[in-house]
Formats: C-alpha cells, structure tokens, sequence
C-alpha cells in the first residue's frame, strides 16, 4: 500500500543543498552540539593534552626533547635522549612517563609486545593524571590496531570522566565507533558481564544501533529513561538524534540502474541485492514506501532518467551506477530530490539543488586499509608490488599515504608490466638480482666457479601485493615463495578473491586481505533468498545494492558527519567530507583456499 508522504520529509525535500551542511539545516529540527573534527584521540598526542599540567621534573628537558623527536617520528634520537635516565633513580611520575615514551618507541620499531608491557608498568597507582592520560590512550591506539575494539572501547568510556573539554567530543565519537566495529554477539556477551552501569549504557545503545531506523526509534526512549545522565545521551552518537520519533521517509524512492544494455548484469544484481532488504524491511512494516524501478538506459541521458524519477512522484534516488553517469548527473542544472549514487566522480563534486552522496565499492578505500592492518601485524618496513598504469598508480598512492601516514616506510616499490615480467618485477624487489651479480662478480674475479645461494634483502618485513585480480596473485604468490620471501607476510585488496570458493586458490594460502562481510557470512538470510532465485552471481554487487538500501533508509542520520559508522555488509561504512561513503572492510585471510575472517 502507498504511504502518506510526511511533512518531514517535504521540508527535507526542498532544503537538501549541494552540501551536507544543508541537510543539516533542513531536516534535522533541534542541532546537537558541535563536534570536533579532530582524528580520533588514540593516537600519541590529543588536542587537549596541553590543558593538563604535567607534574614537575628534574629531567623535564630530557623528557620535551624525546617527545619532540617521536613526533618527528626520530626513535633513535628519543631513544639516546632517554637512555642515560635508566640509570637514574626516577620517582613514580618520571618513571612512568619514562616508560610511557620507551612504549612509544617500541612501537615505531614494531615491538608490540614491549609497548604494550611498558604501558601496564606505566599505568601503576599514584601516577599523575596527565600522565595516566597520555598512558591510556597510547594504550587504546595499540589496542585499535590489533583489532581489540571492545577494550579500547571501554578504556576510551573511563577516560571520559577525566579527559579535557577538547578531547571529549572526539574520545566520545571514537568510543563509539570502536563499539560499531565489535560483533553484535560480543556486544551481547560484555553486557552480559559487566556489573558497571555506565559502561552497560554504552554496550546497551551500541545493540539498539545495530537494529533498523523504526526500531532504533522506538527503542531509544527506552535507553534514555534508564540512563538519563549517560555521557553517550546528549548528543547521541553517531546521529541516532536523527532517527528519533517517526523515521522521515519518501512516499516514493527510485531505483535507477541499467537494466539493458552492456551494464545490465551489474545493474540486476544490484536491483536484487536492495529489492531483497527492501521486501525483508516490508515484512516488518519498516518500509513505508513504494519502490519504482527505473532502466536508465531506456534514456538519452542520465539526466533525463533523474526528471523522469522526480516528476513520477520520487522523493530519493539511488543510483545511478556508473562513475561516468553520476559525474553526468552531479553536473546537472537541476536536482531537487537527494541522490544515493552507486559510484564516485573523479574529481570535486559541483554545487547542485539537493545533496548527492557518492557511495562507491572503491579499491582505494581497501588499499588504505590494508596499510592498517599490516602496520597493527607490527610490520615497518615493506616492499610494494602492483601492476602498472593508472589502476596501480592510483592504489599505490592510497596505499602509500596511509602507511606512511602510520609510519611505514617503502624498502622498494615495483610496478610490473605483465606475466612475462612477473619474476623479473619480485627479483628486482626483494635484491636477488642484485645477488646474483654479485655472485657473478666474485666467480668473475676468482675466475673459478664459486658456491653460492642468492639472499634477499633483509629490510623488508612486509609485501603488498596490489594485484587486480585472483589469475594475477595466483601467479605471483607462488613466486615470492620461489625467491626467498615465503615466510614474508602478504597483504593484498579484495581484488584477488573472485567471490567464490575455488581450488585454485590454495596457490594463495596464508595471504592476507580485507574483504566484505557479505562474503564472509553476514545476513544469511538476505544471501539464501539470493541464492534461490539464482541471483548471486555478483555477491559484491548484491552487497552493494543491499547496503543502498540501508543508507537510503538511514538517509537522515548521514547528518552526522564524521560521527557516522554504520555497520554494513559491504563495510563499515562513514562519510567524507567530500560527501563520499568510505568502507572499512574485514580482515581475512586464505586458509586451505578458502577466505576466513582473522
């Protein structure tokens, strides 16, 4: 049945603006308060840091000095500033910010554990708080990248009570997002145990977040009554504030793909994937709305397939799905309903009459996180290994942003050019060939034969292997074992799991990967029902139509900016500020040829 449009929404409609600012003002009714949009404070040094008073100290220029080369990310100069003081008899506070900053050090070598013992010796009673503070949450940026989100998240709750005004609104967001990345049967299993009320709050809220807009709201209420002082209630994270009452909603929303023409495979299974979460939302009665389906080839241009969806009563668009027809689109003089798009432009997105959000199944987005996730492995130092042209050169600059970003460094990049160049490209990298000439040079001085086993170069820790496709890393694993580099973990994108299991991907076991958590199991459900009707040829795409669908219910709460994580079945997915939803997808890796999640 056709639902009543609500007023809500028709002011929304004529609001939305270019920007997402503008859906700030349009569609939210009372604003929360503003947030930060400094990084999240796991890291060394938060903003508000500088409002605690670090207790005097004897050795307070030793102290200034390595703290200013760990900034600079020079270990070895804190490490001789601070190594005379080991000697010293150091008092409570000085030994622990002595240990505190050796963690540090630690850490930028890649000596996880060492860090992590260092800190417990630093978190010791009767140390200063402003000390205490640095301690945990250094702590909690370890605990970050080895994936240990449910205690990072709740060392960030009491930190709460004792951190500065400028680090509370970032500490609150992180928290948050910490809980978004832990399983929901986790969630379950630490409130279970927790005997703390505040910290039950949290754990309370994060399984509401996890249900649908109609139940997030109906259970809100509930959560604010019983924790009406909770540090998480004012604002509420994430913009659950925008999804309280009734869930604004179109009376209408189309669906705009190519049905036809040389798109048509990805355009169906995309359809399939969100009409699948559409007719689930519908059995609950948490759709009330039609859905009309629209072949955007069945016009000139893209643009026209947008009027055609206003002028049929739409209040949404989702799609289209190819990146030329959402920059076509993005340019259009006209846009007065909101776009989900289903790929990103290149390149800035112009001012237009309502907000067009760009959600993408974007290559770069994994490249920077498996950048995360080898640096959290404890690895430093790596040699880079992808194809080359402009897909190799737009993952590797991803790529090499965030790692050194983390404090990664490249001991050699290598962009190969095909097959026939695949083990010439890994000889180079790992310095074999430059063993071998070696070994050339002596036989050629010695004039005699000369035993002789080519080494690899010792200062590499970690590969990445940027390969486009299963075929590719296929061939390439195998090699790094051939030239001396087994036992070197590997990192690589999605890109290299066609999807589905496959024999021939034992030649990738032990590889290291991000991947979707539609391919590693989650909302069975939604995937059987695919797999019934034949329409899960294209899990990605499945996934990608099954999260539109997701994001355009949840449409209002995108309000929240960089306090957004929602958890999806292509990724966790937050907003840019480029109006671009980013993924972080799960780690995983291959095991007797089959992708399992670490």
């Amino acid at each position: 049945m056709r639902a009543t449009q609500s007023p809500r929404w028709r002011r929304c409609k004529t609001g939305l603006g270019a920007a997402l600012s503008a859906l700030l003002i349009a569609c939210a009714g009372p604003q929360p308060q503003e947030t930060s949009t400094t990084a999240e404070p796991t890291i060394e040094i938060t903003p508000g840091m500088k409002e605690l008073n670090m207790p005097p100290s004897a050795f307070d220029a030793e102290f200034r000095v390595a703290e200013a080369a760990l900034a600079r990310r020079e270990w070895m100069v804190a490490e001789t500033t601070l190594a005379p003081l080991s000697e010293e008899p150091l008092g409570t506070n000085d030994k622990a910010l002595w240990d505190y900053l050796e963690a540090r050090i630690a850490h930028m070598r890649g000596e996880e554990d060492r860090a992590l013992s260092l800190l417990n010796q630093a978190a010791s009673p009767g140390v200063h708080p402003a000390i205490t503070y640095r301690v945990y949450n250094f702590r909690r940026h370890l605990l970050d990248l080895q994936r240990d989100h449910l205690n990072s998240a709740q060392l960030g709750a009491q930190l709460i009570a004792i951190a500065p005004s400028a680090d509370q609104p970032a500490l609150k967001r992180s928290v948050w997002h910490d809980l978004m990345r832990v399983k929901a049967t986790d969630i379950e299993q630490a409130a279970a145990a927790s005997t703390e009320t505040e910290w039950r709050g949290w754990l309370a809220l994060a399984a509401i977040a996890n249900q649908d807009p109609t139940h997030i709201a109906s259970e809100l209420p509930q959560w604010q009554s019983t924790y009406p002082a909770h540090p998480a209630g004012s604002p509420l994270p994430g913009g659950l504030q925008y999804l309280q009452g009734t869930p604004a909603a179109p009376s209408q929303v189309a669906l705009m793909l190519p049905l036809s023409g040389r798109l048509a495979p990805a355009g169906k299974a995309v359809r399939d994937g969100y009409l699948a979460s559409y007719f689930t939302a519908r059995k609950g009665n948490a759709a009330p709305y039609e859905v009309r389906i629209i072949d955007s080839n069945r016009y000139a241009t893209i643009s026209e397939a947008y009027q055609a969806a206003v002028t049929g009563g739409a209040g949404m668009v989702v799609g289209p799905l190819s990146k030329n027809a959402v920059a076509e689109l993005a340019l259009s003089p006209s846009r007065p309903v909101p776009v989900l798009a289903l790929n990103q432009m290149d390149g800035a997105l112009p001012p237009g009459d309502s907000a067009l959000i760009q959600f993408a199944l974007a290559p770069e987005d994994e490249a920077a996180q498996i950048a995360e996730v080898a640096f959290g492995d404890a690895a430093r130092r790596a040699l880079l290994l992808r194809p080359a042209g402009a897909w190799g050169d737009k993952m590797e600059q991803a790529l090499r942003e965030r790692w050194q970003t983390l404090g990664g460094s490249f001991s050699s990049a290598i962009a190969y050019t095909g097959q026939d160049d695949y083990s010439a490209s890994i000889k180079n990298g790992l310095g074999i060939a430059s063993s071998e000439a070696r070994r050339r040079q002596i036989r050629d001085m010695l004039a005699e034969p000369v035993e002789f086993t080519p080494r690899r170069r010792e200062d590499v820790d970690a590969i990445f292997l940027l390969a486009r496709n299963a075929a590719e890393a296929r061939s390439l694993k195998p090699l790094l074992a051939f030239h001396y580099a087994g036992a070197l973990p590997v990192y690589a994108t999605s890109s290299v799991y066609h999807g589905s299991p496959d024999e021939r991907d034992r030649d990738l076991n032990g590889l290291n990967l991000v991947e979707l958590p539609w391919l590693l199991g989650s909302s069975p459900a939604l995937q059987a029902g695919l797999a019934d009707g034949g329409n899960n040829a294209y899990p990605r795409l499945n996934a990608l139509g099954v999260d539109a669908y997701l994001l355009q219910s949840r449409f209002l709460q995108l309000q929240a900016g960089p306090d957004l994580l929602i958890r999806g079945n292509t990724g966790l997915l937050s907003l840019n500020p480029q109006l671009q939803i980013e993924r972080e997808l799960v780690p995983a890796e291959f095991d007797r040829g089959r992708v399992t999640p670490r």
